[in-house]
């Protein structure tokens, strides 16, 4: 059995009675596997375990807006890299030591791109000065309740879920920025 063949078709044993698909070369099957956008995002806290939340600066299409440090994959980058790479570039820091994943989120469309997947990581305490790319105008160490009525990119309920994951050292899957399975609360 080999891809090259495109007559082909194929059942599977004991299913349902469906028409069988033919086989697709590789190159023609790959197109048509989902696509979404890959970000990361990591969580640092001060000694006081509050938040460090950077502010879009006006020029930017968040502007005004408040998120985590991080941003897209470069093409061919993984997650992991991104997420220090993304930290140093916004912040100034240099993680010395790997950031833990703490989360990881689906969201089924954003802002019109389509399907992105949000990977989120600790990166522990930060100690040093920061040094804010232009993208962002602001930064600030907030709790919790400081970002009750703070504008803020993605969810409340999203900082919310991974503060408890960085906190207890645990990892949380979410689903459009909430906990997998959590009904929504209007």
């Amino acid at each position: 059995m080999t891809h090259q063949n495109s007559t082909r078709t194929t059942a599977t044993p004991g299913a349902p009675s469906e028409p069988a698909r033919p086989w697709l070369p590789r190159p023609e099957w790959v197109k048509t596997q989902p696509q979404a956008l890959i970000a990361s995002c990591v969580l640092l806290h001060d000694q006081q375990r509050r938040m460090l939340m950077l502010r879009y600066a006006s020029t930017e299409p968040s502007g005004g807006n408040w998120w985590l440090p991080g941003g897209m994959l470069d093409h061919g980058e993984d997650p992991l890299t991104a997420a220090r790479r993304e930290t140093a570039e916004e912040t100034g820091i240099e993680l010395r030591s790997a950031p833990t994943l703490i989360g990881y989120d689906h969201r089924g469309d954003v802002g019109g791109t389509g399907p992105v997947v949000d990977f989120y990581w600790y990166g522990g305490i930060v100690t040093g000065p920061i040094r804010l790319s232009p993208e962002h105008d602001l930064h600030a160490f907030l709790e919790l309740d400081d970002l009750k009525n703070t504008p803020l990119t993605a969810h409340m309920h999203t900082l919310v879920a991974l503060h408890d994951a960085a906190t207890t050292g645990s990892v949380v899957c979410l689903q459009e920025g909430r906990p997998a399975g959590e009904e929504p609360s209007f």
